[in-house]
């Protein structure tokens, strides 16, 4: 499957595909809004608006696969989101990221990560995926990993792809 006609629908519920993400840098997260890991959302925004112009997004895809730590509707994570981290990067519905109905989005991150991890499977709410202006999987992070400490290779990635074209 092509990564950019991977289908996907915004957390306001407009479908669409990652089409219009073609060419940047990603920084692909699935994230939730009672985890001890959901501080992270300040970083992960810090980074987004530091890197923006440079051709760099964060796709947050909650989730509630983990100890129920995503429970709310839509409106709910967009709301919280909004209001406790003033969140301007790009958030889809709810997703599986495991199991039978596992996004086919993650699908694809799992089976396309250069070295894979201890287990296909996602661990906790805050994997990170790296992915390249072309689509290409670079890098998996686990949930403990902090994004501050993922900024050199998005600068690694925006500076390389950057210079192939």
């Amino acid at each position: 499957m092509d990564f950019y006609q991977i289908p996907v629908t915004t957390i306001d519920g407009t479908p669409g595909t990652l089409a219009s993400f073609e060419g940047q840098v990603l920084l692909i997260v699935n994230v939730a809004s009672q985890c001890r890991f959901t501080s992270q959302y300040t970083v992960l925004e810090l980074l987004y608006r530091r890197h923006h112009p440079g051709g760099f997004t964060v796709l947050a895809f909650p989730c509630n696969q983990f100890a129920n730590q995503e429970p709310g509707s839509e409106a709910d994570i967009l709301g919280f989101c909004l209001r406790e981290y003033d969140i301007s990067f790009p958030l889809f519905s709810k997703i599986e990221v495991n199991g039978p109905q596992t996004h086919p989005l993650y699908d694809y991150l799992k089976h396309s990560t250069p070295s894979p991890a201890e287990t296909e499977e996602i661990e906790w709410n805050f994997a990170k995926f790296l992915v390249g202006r072309g689509g290409q999987v670079m890098r998996r992070y686990p949930p403990k990993c902090a994004p501050g400490d993922i900024e050199m290779d998005i600068v690694q990635a925006l500076g390389q792809q950057s210079a192939a074209h």
